[in-house]
């Protein structure tokens, strides 16, 4: 059965997850994004947030930021293959809104599909 929900095992956790994305990834990025992808050994897809304070400085918007992203790959998780992914940042990126960060994200989703069909 397909469920969207976004489980402990969606997401990347420790210090060395991040680190086999970090250590040799493929990138996808927009205006706003960038998102570093690496091929996941198991059946799930993991996602990890890196988004820096340096980049958007108030905490309410960083955690907007995050559920955006987070509810994005909830939605299209199983559409996406099966990789690990750390999404980062650009400055600016607090100045848009919802509407226009979802979009973002759909395109990138979509460009991520496209280059892993099989």
């Amino acid at each position: 059965m397909v469920t969207n929900e976004f489980t402990r095992e969606s997401r990347l956790l420790t210090p060395s997850q991040f680190q086999s994305v970090f250590s040799n990834p493929s990138r996808f990025g927009s205006s706003h994004f960038t998102i570093l992808i690496t091929q996941s050994n198991d059946d799930n897809n993991r996602l990890g947030l890196a988004i820096a304070k340096k980049r958007v400085k108030l905490a309410v918007q960083r955690n907007r930021i995050k559920r955006l992203v987070r509810e994005s790959f909830r939605l299209n998780q199983h559409q996406l293959p099966h990789i690990e992914m750390v999404v980062m940042v650009k400055s600016g990126i607090d100045e848009l809104d919802n509407q226009q960060i979802n979009k973002q994200l759909e395109k990138i989703w979509r460009k991520i599909i496209q280059r892993h069909k099989k």
